[in-house]
């Protein structure tokens, strides 16, 4: 039988590793999923990037793990500031449940650390970006029965 206990705690430079796994795992998920090579990922580059991005605090990351320390998912959160907004919110650029511990609420869970999290800063939202409809439907589906709101338009970038 698996082991589903579940341990969420706020990633330190150990939980580098097993993150930046998962972020290639969720990215190599999307690109799979949708046919398109969207992303450039680089395991190196990426725990490099994350190292920093936990050192100076500019992303805040919780860890979903087994009691025996595997990894099962994990949450990123950046602080952003917009007029709209009326000051500083919080930003979701990656959620990530590995496939065999979906159904078992834990990206309910982390959804619910980062608004815990977000309250605490004194943010006055949370906001996310679904990857591609309507093939990730399922993912938008999730949001919504957390508590978020579509509010229209599509993001788009530009490489620089």
């Amino acid at each position: 039988m698996m082991n589903t206990e579940f341990i969420i705690t706020r990633a330190t430079a150990r939980d580098v590793p097993k993150v930046a796994t998962m972020v290639g795992e969720l990215l190599t998920e999307i690109m799979t999923t949708i046919n398109i090579q969207a992303f450039h990922f680089d395991l190196t580059e990426t725990m490099e990037r994350l190292s920093d991005f936990i050192k100076n605090e500019k992303y805040v990351v919780f860890v979903a793990s087994r009691a025996d320390d595997g990894a099962a998912g994990f949450i990123a959160l950046y602080e952003s500031y917009a007029l709209y907004a009326e000051g500083a919110f919080g930003t979701i650029p990656e959620l990530y449940v590995r496939p065999e511990y979906r159904s078992h609420a834990l990206g309910k869970r982390l959804v619910s650390y980062a608004k815990t999290f977000g309250f605490s800063r004194g943010w006055s939202r949370l906001e996310v970006t679904t990857p591609p409809l309507p093939q990730f439907d399922k993912t938008l589906e999730f949001y919504e029965r957390e508590g978020f709101a579509i509010t229209g338009g599509r993001k788009l970038k530009i490489a620089l």
